[in-house]
């Protein structure tokens, strides 16, 4: 059994989406963000970083105590491993699965975190911080586009790294962008929002909360964070 601690972000839904692909057991623990849970003892000694999502198993492979895991693209690899699903085992195929499941990680999720932030939440309008944060949204929009311009999915079969993008691409409206400028892009983008899995998972996320997470009050919780909150 897999204990997901969760809230209905990008994040929180590459999660959900890999369980219901892979027909995981798994039960939800709701961390609303907004409401400061991800500050509470028992959740920042399995997520030290304060961010969901996190994940306990019950029951690991190697038969031993129960196991937990940060970290969203760590989640997904751990899950991928436990399962043996979305992950190619051929030395090529998975390279090219952690290449991409790294550069969300380490670009898409980041880059299109700021833009959220300075278009959508920032207390005074920052046209600096705005255009540069729409036009790298742009920038790996493009790379992603092009990317797909010759195969179904991220690393040819679907994978994590499809799950890791795709949450990221959803509030593509509030990011600035338009699918149509990224055709192919956007034939990914409906295939995969299609997926039974895909839509069981947003489903699952409509069951935990259907209100704003960022609201003038959770902004002072969201974005004042400093070493103090995880003492």
């Amino acid at each position: 059994m897999i204990e997901l601690y969760y809230w209905t972000t990008p994040n929180g839904h590459k999660i959900t989406m890999f369980l219901e692909e892979s027909g995981t057991a798994y039960t939800i623990h709701p961390v609303n963000i907004g409401a400061g849970d991800q500050f509470a003892p028992d959740f920042l000694r399995i997520a030290p970083n304060n961010r969901i999502p996190a994940i306990i198993d019950t029951a690991p492979a190697d038969g031993g105590a129960a196991i937990s895991v940060f970290e969203s693209g760590a989640i997904l690899h751990y899950l991928a491993e436990k399962t043996g699903k979305f992950l190619p085992a051929d030395l090529r195929g998975r390279t090219e699965v952690m290449e991409w499941l790294f550069w969300q990680m380490g670009g898409l999720g980041p880059m299109l975190g700021q833009n959220h932030h300075f278009s959508q939440y920032a207390p005074e309008r920052l046209d600096y911080a705005i255009t540069r944060y729409v036009n790298e949204t742009n920038r790996l929009y493009g790379v992603l586009n092009q990317r797909l311009a010759d195969r179904d999915f991220i690393a040819g079969d679907y994978s994590i790294a499809d799950m890791a993008c795709y949450p990221w691409i959803v509030p593509y409206e509030r990011q600035g962008q338009s699918l149509e400028d990224f055709p192919h892009l956007k034939r990914w983008f409906h295939a995969i929002r299609t997926r039974p899995a895909t839509l069981r998972a947003y489903e699952k996320a409509k069951s935990v909360s259907q209100t704003a997470t960022v609201t003038e009050e959770s902004k002072k919780i969201l974005f004042g964070q400093t070493a103090q909150h995880v003492r």
